[in-house]
């Protein structure tokens, strides 16, 4: 099957030439899919695409014209992609449902430890040759209340992790899950209080019209003074300058985060050699106690070869009017 490969980054390029064997012809382009570039989709019949990608009504409808039929997401998030239009146009959408929770919440867990600890500060400091211990305390974890929002693959894997511990957990979903509430003594409760009474509070949600600035002011208010929070989920779920408000008075006492609202054209790019553009993650890069990936957290050799692998499995379903289970309806 020809496909057109948009936003191919370097170290997902040999996961995708292995998992493919030369099987399906795919045609590995940087560039991002958008109204500008989505000629380059002409003469295929798939289009494979990541996360920062546009997906939206009128390039669907352009993909159409070109005769493209189908559209395999390197993601488990879809909602960069208007699946009514496409479900309209009858353009079939796979996904790649769990490539690794563990991957996620691992990171999870390096961010955690990387604030609480000042891990970043405390290693530039000795590069410099200064051993002083001042302004480097952190906490236990063992005893804190760890809050997780969402309970999903990613959520029960940082449950399993942070219960290790030796942190109580607090959970918010719309769906409760009996096997952690057994194993590991989980509380479910609603996230005004699981705010409130969390030490540590880890976001784990799809990006919804209903989760949109899930964190916002009123949510924030309501947090322990000096609580962490974590993102690795989707920008989005973030009022990112609530959170700076948080942060300057004190409430947020420290923000972990992998995503970012407005990422794209930023994360995954080199702009080293740019004055950045964004004020808003400018504001955030000057606090210290404020640690920033640029959506990594996925980023291990187990989860880009299942992320791989599931991409070629689903064009071959594609291929083979196989129905998949990956699909996006």
């Amino acid at each position: 099957m020809k496909t057109t490969v948009f936003s191919t980054h370097q170290f997902e390029k040999p996961y995708l030439e292995s998992a493919n064997n030369d099987t399906h012809e795919l045609k590995l382009l940087e560039v991002r899919l958008s109204e500008n570039t989505v000629s380059l989709a002409q003469h295929a019949e798939a289009v494979c695409l990541f996360t920062g990608d546009d997906a939206s009504a009128p390039v669907l409808e352009k993909l159409k014209d070109l005769g493209v039929a189908y559209i395999a997401l390197r993601s488990a998030g879809f909602n960069h992609v208007d699946i009514k239009r496409a479900n309209e146009l009858g353009l079939k959408v796979a996904r790649v449902p769990a490539y690794s929770p563990y991957a996620v919440a691992e990171h999870v867990l390096a961010l955690i430890l990387g604030l609480n600890r000042k891990l970043t500060r405390a290693h530039n400091r000795v590069r410099e040759q200064n051993f002083s211990l001042n302004g480097l305390i952190g906490f236990d974890m063992n005893g804190k209340t760890a809050g997780i929002i969402g309970t999903g693959k990613i959520g029960a894997v940082l449950t399993k992790i942070l219960h290790g511990f030796g942190c109580k957990i607090l959970a918010y979903d719309v769906e409760k899950d009996e096997k952690l509430v057994k194993d590991y003594g989980v509380q479910y409760t609603d996230c005004k209080t699981l705010c409130s009474k969390s030490d540590i509070i880890s976001l784990h949600i799809p990006l919804t019209s209903e989760t949109k600035h899930l964190i916002d002011d009123d949510h924030i208010a309501l947090m322990k003074k000096g609580v962490m929070l974590i993102n690795t989920s989707r920008g989005g779920l973030v009022d990112t300058k609530a959170v700076i408000e948080g942060l300057k008075t004190g409430r947020i006492g420290y923000f972990g985060m992998d995503v970012y609202e407005e990422e794209e054209g930023l994360f995954f790019e080199d702009r080293s050699d740019e004055i950045l553009q964004d004020d808003v993650i400018a504001r955030l890069m000057t606090f210290n106690n404020v640690l920033i990936t640029s959506h990594q957290a996925f980023l291990t050799d187990t989860a880009l070869t299942n992320i791989a692998e599931t991409t070629i499995y689903n064009l071959d379903c594609f291929e083979k009017g196989k129905n998949s289970e990956n699909e996006v309806f």
